[in-house]
Order: structure tokens, then C-alpha cells, then sequence
């Protein structure tokens, strides 16, 4: 019995070593902090999720053509710290975002800094950023 209990262990710790294993990408390997986009749109969808809040949005362009936005941002619980919390963003709401453009290039994806909400309220979701050669942050 004791030589079936290892082998089953055995087995667990291969096929567990298997699965892939999920990284954490570094916000300056994917986002420019020298490059602010603001923009006023509407959500259309917000995804209160872990690791990683997600706002969804549409604006218009200088065309008047609807262009539909991605913003990254902080896990929940670090969002209800900065002063934002799940009830603040409803779907329809008109927002003002300032955001750190994707470094890909990527025109419709960015890391969400600070939202000015309808009501007046801003929220400033991360440090606001100094020249370089003071460091990225304050």
C-alpha cells in the first residue's frame, strides 16, 4: 500500500508539473509611462477580476468613427484602496480616462491611471509619473 501512495504522489507532482505555469508581465515591458492618451467614453464592460481589473469602453474618434478601448488596471482590492470600487463604473456611464499607452503601438489598449468620473470624482488609480531623470515614479 505504501509503494501505491508514493506512486500516486509521484504521479500528482508530474502532471501538476506539467500544467502551464502563469507569469506576471512587468508594466514596463508592456506600457509606456512617458505616453498619456486621454479620452471621455462610456463603458460598455467592466471585469472586476483578479489578477487584473479590465474596463471596456467606446469613444469616438476625430471622424466621429466609434473606437473601442481596452484599459488594464490593478487587481479589485488594490482599486477599493485608491478610492474606486465596484459600484463606481456602471455600464453607460460617461468617463474621462487617462491612461498609459501600450507600447506595441496598440492604439485602442492601455493601462487606466487616472478616471474622471461623471459625478466630478477623479480617482487616481496609479502615482503619476516624473521625468526620466527623476525615475519613472514619485
Amino acid at each position: 500500500m505504501r509503494n501505491v501512495r508514493t506512486v500516486l504522489l509521484a504521479s500528482m507532482g508530474v502532471l501538476l508539473a506539467a500544467l502551464p505555469a502563469s507569469s506576471h508581465h512587468s508594466f514596463a515591458s508592456e506600457f509606456d509611462d512617458t505616453k498619456v492618451v486621454t479620452f471621455t467614453a462610456v463603458i460598455t464592460k467592466v471585469d472586476w477580476v483578479n489578477p487584473h481589473a479590465y474596463f471596456y469602453l467606446e469613444s469616438k474618434d476625430q471622424s466621429g468613427q466609434v473606437v473601442t478601448w481596452s484599459m488594464e488596471s490593478f487587481p479589485p482590492g488594490l482599486l477599493s484602496k485608491a478610492g474606486l470600487t465596484r459600484n463606481m463604473m456602471k455600464v453607460g456611464d460617461t468617463v474621462t480616462i487617462e491612461a498609459y499607452a501600450a507600447k506595441d503601438g496598440t492604439k485602442t489598449h492601455g493601462w487606466a491611471h487616472k478616471i474622471h468620473l461623471s459625478d466630478g470624482r477623479v480617482i487616481l488609480i496609479s502615482r503619476e509619473p516624473v521625468g526620466p531623470a527623476e525615475g519613472p515614479y514619485k
